[in-house]
């Protein structure tokens, strides 16, 4: 495809074309048999959750802190000691910054050693990047704080895609999704960010629990950062691991849609921004040619900008029907969409509460198996389209759960 194709137009992988078929296969749930039980109010912004128990949780709030809450009383408790160089509640200066608190994980051997990590967008006196740090946590506190990751360079102006998504694998390996940092093309450099082999940004990366390189990563050349798994991202957050497949699926998020769901795979490149599967936000921006470059599909691509974000398998028994499908929040129109799937493969999507539109950060499933949703009311969806400012960072923790009649 020539570059005059792809200037401002949608780009379309071969293999999409598989998943844009699926979109007959699309349906729009009637949420009659569904409901949403809010169990923790009040947040600010929450960002992402780790179930400790299935009624203790540790939550993320993007504006605010690191909460411990009680799911069946919704009480909740800060949790002190956090970094010092997190940046957040920065919105009144510029309402359209990413940064702040992301993702918390448990260590695989949370029971015995109480670690935790966390990552969050760190500042300094050069700017802003995407940081993971690690601490033990003590009833609500952390202490004991290290370093697992830095994606310098910390830069100025550059308050977009942090990403932040953090999973420990079935290898008990901790994979980091890391953002390129850029909101509009025409600051690409001439070598695009995620395609640069030898910048942190636009990656995906796999670490051992205490942030050095496994030995037995792909080798993407003597340049590349320490760690590096996989290349041309754009800004994936949402970052999840199968667990009876051991896969790792995480969310991709496009610009005039090109929003993404991704099968990762050791030494893939995603493409991004030289392949995508929607358009640009500079029309006049023309990407460069790369032929020694190969490039991975994703499995699943919308026809709508949906801004996709946390993700997580469903295996528990509350709702067999669901046993195994993928959950999918989505930012942009407050949507929660199901990807049956059958014998490892996409069959048909669904989306959920269509009719109850609620803009929804992640979703999580508990250790007894009932799914969880984290909204983020920042933003507030607009009946002609588009979000709207609320001026003040809010957002809940809901269950989904059956209407009993």
């Amino acid at each position: 495809m020539s570059n005059q194709a792809i200037r401002g137009t949608s780009v379309l992988f071969t293999l999409v074309l598989s998943a844009c078929a699926l979109a007959s296969a699309m349906t729009h749930a009637q949420a009659g048999a569904l409901k949403r039980t809010v169990v923790v109010d009040d947040l600010k912004s929450p960002w992402s959750i780790a179930f400790i128990s299935e009624t203790d949780a540790l939550i993320t709030e993007k504006e605010g802190g690191l909460v411990r809450a009680d799911l069946a009383t919704g009480a909740v408790k800060q949790v002190s000691g956090l970094p010092d160089d997190l940046v957040n509640d920065i919105r009144s200066e510029t309402p359209a910054d990413n940064g702040g608190l992301f993702d918390v994980v448990l260590h695989p051997d949370f029971e015995d050693n109480g670690l935790i990590y966390l990552s969050y967008a760190a500042g300094n006196e050069q700017g802003r990047t995407t940081k993971v740090v690690r601490g033990k946590l003590t009833g609500d506190r952390l202490t004991a704080f290290q370093t697992i990751f830095v994606a310098d360079p910390f830069t100025e102006d550059e308050y977009f895609h942090y990403g932040g998504g953090m999973v420990f694998g079935a290898d008990k390996k901790l994979y980091l999704t890391v953002g390129e940092r850029l909101y509009n093309e025409a600051d690409q450099p001439a070598l695009p960010i995620a395609q640069d082999l030898a910048d942190k940004r636009g990656k995906i990366y796999r670490l051992n629990d205490d942030g050095t390189a496994p030995a037995d990563n792909p080798d993407f050349g003597p340049d590349a950062p320490a760690g590096l798994y996989a290349a041309g991202i754009r800004a994936a957050q949402g970052i999840t691991l199968h667990p009876e497949t051991g896969a790792i699926w995480f969310s991709e998020h496009g610009t005039h849609q090109g929003d993404e769901i991704n099968r990762l795979e050791p030494g893939a490149n995603y493409g991004w921004p030289i392949k995508t599967t929607g358009g640009y936000r500079d029309p006049d921006y023309t990407p460069p040619d790369m032929p020694d470059r190969t490039f991975t599909p994703p499995v699943w691509a919308w026809l709508q900008t949906v801004a996709p974000t946390g993700l997580a398998f469903y295996t528990g028994d509350e709702h067999p029907e669901w046993r195994g499908d993928l959950f999918v929040a989505g930012l942009s129109r407050g949507s929660l969409w199901r990807f049956n799937f059958e014998d490892g493969e996409i069959a048909s999507v669904e989306e959920l509460f269509v009719g109850e539109r609620i803009r929804s950060r992640t979703v999580a499933v508990s250790p007894e198996g009932r799914l969880y949703i984290l909204t983020d009311t920042l933003f507030t969806s607009r009946p002609e389209g588009g979000l709207a400012f609320s001026g003040a960072p809010g957002g809940q923790v809901m269950v989904v759960e059956e209407i009993t009649r």
